[in-house]
């Protein structure tokens, strides 16, 4: 008898009588029959999965069996599915309207919902319109203090200081900066300042418009007062329409 190439069932040889082939091909569909055994029964809902690594060898199980995710582990819209560890699905329930989606490791999920802080923006708030001097070579304030504002930053903050501002004496250096108090102590600083450098020929430079721009950082959170602070090399420095905006920016 001759046998099929996969299965190795037995089948009828050409030379086989009848009577031989007959019951070989009985002897077949018993071997066929008793092989596709495993996909006789099962319930409406059910798959088809493997019981071993033999070959047909089946058994019917649930959609939901207990290698697959399973669908009770959701039970709101928008929840998602996290792990706690290896091959361990968990559920990170739906976050409020508005809220990220972070990772943190303290968390069993590895992932938390947070709300991002919103940012205060504060522009123009103080304006000194008064032309006012100083001859100081420290810095220091003029006539009218400031201008401040306070509001509550996180670790930085965008500064921007804008000015009219002139010096009449040749070959000065002038310069409005600002210091920081409350949370945080920052003394002001040549090199966080609005600068105006004099040409060295002519009658200094004409009274212009200018701007400047400095994000801070290391700041202590919470309510900072930024005020601005003036300072020249020589000669007297004449500023008007001073003007401080202070944007936070977060940690």
């Amino acid at each position: 008898m001759a046998n099929t190439t996969n299965f190795g069932w037995e089948t009828p040889d050409d030379t086989d009588l009848v009577k031989d082939g007959a019951a070989a091909m009985r002897t077949l569909g018993n071997s066929i029959d008793a092989s596709f055994v495993d996909l006789k029964g099962g319930t409406t809902g059910q798959v088809l999965s493997k019981a071993s690594n033999t070959d047909l060898d089946f058994t019917w199980v649930a959609q939901d069996d207990s290698n697959a995710i399973q669908n009770a582990i959701v039970d709101a819209k928008g929840d998602l599915i996290s792990a706690t560890a290896a091959d361990t699905p968990a559920r990170l329930a739906v976050g409020t309207n508005g809220q990220y989606l972070s990772a943190d490791s303290s968390t069993s999920t590895g992932l938390k919902w947070v709300t991002l802080p919103a940012s205060t923006a504060v522009n123009s708030v103080a304006n000194v319109d008064t032309s006012e001097t100083t001859s100081s070579t420290s810095f220091t304030d003029l006539a009218t203090v400031g201008p401040s504002v306070t509001i509550t930053t996180g670790t930085r903050a965008l500064v921007i200081i804008t000015s009219y501002l002139h010096n009449g004496t040749n070959s000065t250096s002038n310069y409005i900066g600002f210091e920081v108090s409350g949370a945080t102590t920052v003394s002001p600083s040549d090199n966080r300042s609005l600068f105006l450098s004099n040409t060295s020929t002519g009658n200094g430079r004409p009274e212009l418009r200018y701007s400047y721009a400095y994000i801070v950082t290391g700041l202590n959170a919470g309510s900072n007062t930024f005020t601005l602070k003036y300072r020249c090399s020589s000669g007297t420095l004449v500023a008007r329409d001073r003007i401080i905006s202070v944007i936070d920016m977060g940690s």
